[in-house]
């Protein structure tokens, strides 16, 4: 992978999550219902309950997650159903001893908003020299700042543009719209000269689409067969793959809507003729005997923008008449001395 781009734009990422809950099957009837919604990757979470939570100081956090553990091979076994159906597949690696057997299904790393300051970890996912996807929830811009210097301290790799890149993102499930706070995404382009995005925890799919409008490089949102009855908070700020195809055709609209960003007159403008039927010429504005010395009160501004456009009107000014003119007459500079 040497780039953020997707089939549509900016690269489509479903998170797929611990949305299934620990059933392998449901997270291949999530994966397959992801690959045929039109996404570029499918996300799934890697962890155990104990790798990732202290039973001790937390023993419900640590029995929740858990519950939703997948084994290696079913993992492997959802990689290669990505693979099958032309998808990338990645994940938030979250237990250390995963990395080996799961990095070669794996084009790029994503590091959750939680694990920012987790260095151990980032250097485990460095060492792998893949892109890295970072999202900076719950962080200041100060952390953030300290996470890109520190990774891309470690290797010089990751100095790279398409190498490391940040997603938006606001720790929360839901979170009220205001709290998207997308400009951000721009804040990181001008501070860190990096590919930036928009991890999504709103419901709905307004603030992704506000967020591509705004430049957003990669989109990130939790994926479901259906909200209804369920439990998971996960599942309420996701996505069905109805949404997502209705999305993805939104996608395509403001990706043509945005252009491609050079000024000029575009074919509309030009077929019509608008170029010249718009915009004002220059004209006399009343009859005018051959010999008189031009002055403003003697030229008007009017459409069409034909023989001399309005914007050369102050070099009319103080030119001798060769000939009589009538009034609305175009002017030409053939008219004067």
């Amino acid at each position: 992978m040497t780039s953020w781009n997707g089939k549509h734009g900016p690269l489509i990422i479903a998170e797929i999550g611990g949305n299934h809950e620990g059933s392998f099957e449901y997270a291949q009837e999530l994966t397959q219902l992801a690959c045929e919604s039109g996404v570029d990757a499918v996300k799934f979470q890697i962890y155990t309950g104990d790798s990732l939570v202290n039973k001790i100081e937390d023993p419900d956090r640590n029995r929740h997650f858990n519950n939703f553990v997948l084994e290696q091979r079913q993992y492997i076994k959802l990689a290669e159903q990505c693979h099958e159906n032309g998808v990338i597949f990645t994940a938030s690696v979250w237990d250390p001893s995963a990395f080996d057997w799961i990095d070669p299904f794996i084009p790029f790393y994503k590091i959750g908003s939680g694990d920012l300051t987790a260095l151990s970890l980032i250097d485990k996912i460095i060492s792998k020299r893949k892109p890295i996807l970072l999202s900076t929830g719950l962080s200041t811009m100060g952390e953030v700042e300290e996470a890109v210097r520190y990774i891309r301290s470690k290797d010089d790799f990751y100095i790279q543009k398409n190498n490391l890149a940040l997603l938006q993102c606001t720790s929360m499930y839901p979170i009220p719209i205001e709290e998207a706070n997308l400009n951000v995404m721009q804040r990181y382009r001008e501070k860190f000269n990096i590919r930036v995005g928009y991890s999504d925890h709103t419901e709905g799919t307004l603030a992704v689409e506000t967020a591509i409008s705004m430049g957003a490089e990669i989109i990130e949102f939790h994926f479901t067969n259906t909200r209804d009855g369920k439990a998971f908070r996960d599942h309420k700020v996701s996505l069905t793959k109805a949404e997502v195809i209705k999305l993805i055709d939104k996608v395509k609209l403001i990706k043509k809507l945005m252009g491609n960003g050079i000024k000029r007159p575009l074919k509309s403008e030009e077929d019509s003729g608008h170029i010249s039927s718009f915009r004002r010429g220059l004209y006399f504005a009343r009859d005018i005997k051959k010999g008189a010395i031009i002055e403003k009160a003697d030229i008007v501004e009017l459409r069409p923008n034909y023989g001399i456009d309005g914007k050369l009107y102050g070099s009319i000014i103080g030119l001798k008449l060769n000939v009589d003119v009538a009034k609305h007459c175009r002017i030409s500079f053939e008219l004067f001395d």
